[in-house]
């Protein structure tokens, strides 16, 4: 019973870790899922794949919290995946992600 109270609270320190990510969707008709990513303290990510038949270009606005926002783009061929990631400079709070994507 001690080794898994030991192994418990060896845990606790994991799940703390742990920051909200908050996704706003603008597709505009364009076929793609955005799965979030807590990669480190200080690093997120979204991956989006693209499941339709028409090519994608979106572009990923991450605000964390007094920090200047950052912008990443990517072009996806139908069928094509890929992952946005930015790493900050202290330790993200919350994180949000404004993601707007256009069918080509």
């Amino acid at each position: 019973m001690k080794k898994l109270c030991c192994a418990f609270l060896a845990c606790l320190p994991l799940t703390a870790l742990a920051y909200p990510i908050e996704v706003e969707k603008q597709l505009n008709g364009a076929e793609v899922s955005a799965s979030t990513q807590e990669i480190d303290h200080n690093m997120a990510g979204v991956q989006l794949y693209n499941y339709g038949q028409r090519d994608a270009k979106c572009s990923a606005v991450f605000r964390s919290g007094p920090e200047a926002p950052r912008t990443r783009k990517v072009s996806l061929n139908a069928g094509q995946s890929s992952t946005l990631t930015l790493k900050t400079s202290r330790s993200i709070i919350k994180m949000r992600i404004a993601l707007t994507c256009e069918p080509v």
